[in-house]
């Protein structure tokens, strides 16, 4: 065989190692992490405000959950699922925001998956945010098919934030826009 024929071979296994075995999952979160970015604001001419707070979630101990209880609040909606790279890949910032932010903010991480499994994602991580699980379509303007989605919401139901994709969610940019929209 050739060099040009060998060196051929062996990135084919190499691309096949990323795309086909579990430590191509690892390698898609790392580069997620890598290349995550600070999320912006939506244009304030395009926010738009909730038409309806009507969507039923349910908690990991299977208590019931609406929308509705957020009305006044500040809402960070983060919608997930374990076998999601850049899910995976955003969650220690998340975390972070979460612990800090938990009293003020109304978080929701709503996974897309089956409960048994983001169970076991939560344990083994450690990671301590409320789960919740779609019991029924939500606000159009929060219906996305992408994860990761994440949506931030001001006191007024606006959207101020619409991001798809992994995020930088620990930045200072990200702290600032919460703290202005407490402050408000």
């Amino acid at each position: 065989m050739k060099k040009g024929q060998i060196t051929n071979i062996l990135l084919l296994l190499v691309l096949a190692l990323i795309l086909f075995t579990p430590l191509g999952f690892h390698v898609k979160v790392w580069m997620n992490r890598m290349l995550s970015f600070n999320p912006t604001p939506v244009e304030e001419r395009k926010q738009e405000v909730l038409s309806s707070y009507t969507w039923r979630l349910a908690d990991q101990q299977n208590r019931s959950y609406d929308l509705n209880h957020a009305r006044g609040k500040v809402v960070f909606i983060n919608i997930w699922a374990s076998w999601c790279p850049p899910c995976v890949a955003e969650m220690p910032d998340l975390q972070l925001l979460y612990s800090d932010y938990k009293e003020e903010v109304e978080f929701l991480f709503i996974a897309r998956e089956r409960k048994e499994k983001a169970v076991a994602f939560m344990e083994e991580n450690q990671y301590n945010f409320p789960v919740y699980y779609e019991m029924g379509p939500g606000p159009r303007q929060l219906s996305s098919n992408s994860l990761p989605t994440t949506y931030i919401l001001d006191r007024n139901g606006k959207i101020v934030v619409s991001k798809t994709g992994a995020a930088a969610w620990n930045s200072r940019i990200t702290r600032e826009l919460i703290d202005e929209l407490l402050g408000q």
